[in-house]
């Protein structure tokens, strides 16, 4: 004895719904993956080149109400921003934190600058710069 199927024979129909439905799944999921990388891409590339100033600290002298910090700023020209410094005591607590502003044609600008501190720094350290 035999039993008949309940299925339809193969290709005589057309596509099943679930064939329908995968194909589906997978072009939304490639045209999701294109946008995300695109924006991947363009946030990235909009944080590494138009950052125009950049610093790094190049030495520190400790005192006891301030920190004076020698800065290397790096800038395109004509470009204005400014660096956040920041001091910590020795058990890390933040003791002194300020922006200091660079405008101006030159491109490499070498600063010492006056960090004043609530109490004694033992560090000194660039948080970040930001072009306006």
């Amino acid at each position: 004895m035999s039993t008949a199927s309940t299925r339809p024979p193969e290709g005589r129909y057309g596509r099943s719904s679930d064939e329908r439905a995968d194909r589906t799944l997978r072009v939304v999921g490639a045209v999701l993956a294109v946008v995300t990388l695109g924006l991947i891409g363009w946030f990235g590339y909009h944080h590494v080149a138009k950052n125009e100033i950049s610093a790094e600290v190049i030495s520190f002298d400790l005192g006891k109400d301030a920190v004076k910090v020698h800065l290397e700023v790096r800038k395109d020209a004509g470009a204005g921003g400014y660096c956040t410094v920041r001091s910590q005591a020795e058990n890390g607590a933040e003791v002194g934190r300020a922006d200091f502003r660079f405008d101006g044609d030159d491109t490499r600008i070498d600063e010492v600058v006056t960090l004043r501190t609530t109490s004694p720094g033992t560090t000194a350290e660039l948080v970040g710069c930001h072009a306006d």
